[in-house]
Formats: structure tokens, sequence, C-alpha cells
């Protein structure tokens, strides 16, 4: 967003309708992810076990993770318009809907996931920071930047690796930056294979946080 939004009206990040920044109509097309589902990783669906068929071999750094939407339809354009367009105004309304949609966590603090430097540049914000940032006043909860991004120019990107080597790899991507509080909730824009999520609740731990839970916007679900 930069002088143009000062003297264009605000348009829905999904449709362009002009009037909100997310409007009522596209918001109703939203599938929320409901209370139901895996118990450490929130995947909707009926598990007899508790635990979904990603989750049950499984040893993930985080407790739970939970998300408001499925990662689907509308949702796609939405988070697409937020974080690749630079919609920072984005960040409050959709911390409403957060708050909305997942219980508080009881926490000490939230944090987020670093994004990348370059790409931060070229979209002039961090989503994730910026959800962290607005979802701290409604739920009243401290934020902090408690993580970094590890450069690694000579990775592959995570979206081309099979889901072992993605987990092994990201855990090499993130660090502590802070000493973390004994309980954290990283908040993270998309929660797609969970090895983001682990990868960052294993460096929070390595800071001192003895428990992590997840918060996300959305969350991707593997058709079977």
């Amino acid at each position: 967003m930069g002088l143009l939004s000062l003297v264009l009206p605000l348009r829905c990040a999904v449709c362009e309708r002009p009037g909100d920044a997310l409007c009522g109509v596209c918001l109703t097309t939203l599938v929320p992810v409901g209370p139901t589902g895996c118990a450490r990783c929130g995947a909707p669906g009926p598990w007899p076990i508790g635990r979904c068929a990603e989750c049950a071999g499984r040893r993930l750094a985080f407790d739970s993770a939970r998300a408001a939407f499925l990662y689907r339809g509308a949702a796609t354009v939405l988070v697409r318009s937020w974080k690749e367009q630079g919609r920072r105004d984005l960040a409050t309304p959709l911390a409403s809907l957060v708050a909305r949609e997942v219980v508080r966590p009881e926490v000490d603090a939230l944090t987020f996931v670093p994004g990348q430097r370059d790409r931060a540049r070229a979209r002039g914000h961090v989503p994730a920071r910026g959800l962290a940032e607005a979802l701290a006043p409604l739920w009243g909860i401290p934020w902090a930047p408690l993580l970094e991004r590890v450069p690694d120019g000579h990775r592959a990107r995570q979206v081309e690796l099979a889901r072992r080597e993605r987990t092994r790899g990201a855990r090499r991507l993130y660090a502590p930056s802070l000493e973390a509080p004994a309980r954290v909730c990283l908040v993270d824009d998309v929660y797609t294979t969970g090895a983001t999520a682990d990868a960052c609740a294993a460096a929070l731990r390595q800071a001192g946080a003895s428990s992590v839970c997840v918060v996300t916007l959305a969350r991707a679900v593997r058709l079977a």
C-alpha cells in the first residue's frame, strides 16, 4: 500500500469491490475449520485416536496448531493479496477473524514466523508479524520477535522437498533471537505441512519455552 491508497477507495482483497478490505459477501465464503479435528495439528475430520494420519507417526515440537479457515477458494485469494500485494491494511481485520474463530491461547507471549529479508523488502511487510501485532491487543497478550531467519542462499525451495526432507531442512532455517517465556503462541499465515511450525517451535524450545502452540489464519487440507 503506497500513496495511491490515500486517494483510491479501499477495495475487497478478494473480489476488489470498493468499500471494505474484505467485503461481507466474500467473508461469507470463507470456510471455518471448526472445533473438531486432530488434537495436535487441527486437521478437520473425525480421527478415532485423536490424531490425524500425518501426526500419528511424527514427532513435532509444537503442542497444538489451530487455524481460523480452510485454505481454499476465497481464502487463497485473500492470503495472496495480503502477502504479495502489500496489503498491510488487512492485518487488523484478519486478526479480528482469527480471534473470533480460534480460542484464545493461554500463553505468556505471541511471536511470529520471521520472513525472508528479500521477500519482506519486496512486499513491504512481514504478514505474520502484522498478524501477531494485531492479535496482541485483541487477546491481551504481549508479542515479541523471538525468532530470526537464518540466511541460506543455497537451500532448495521448501515446496520442492519431500515432507521428511522439508522438516529436516526447515529446522536449519530458524534460530532464537531472544529468550522465550515458558508458554509461547507462534503466529503464521498458513499451516501447510507443519514443517515451518515444527522448526520454529524447536527454536523456541531452545530459547526456553516449555510449551508452544501455533495459530494461523488458514490451514491447507490435503485431498484424499
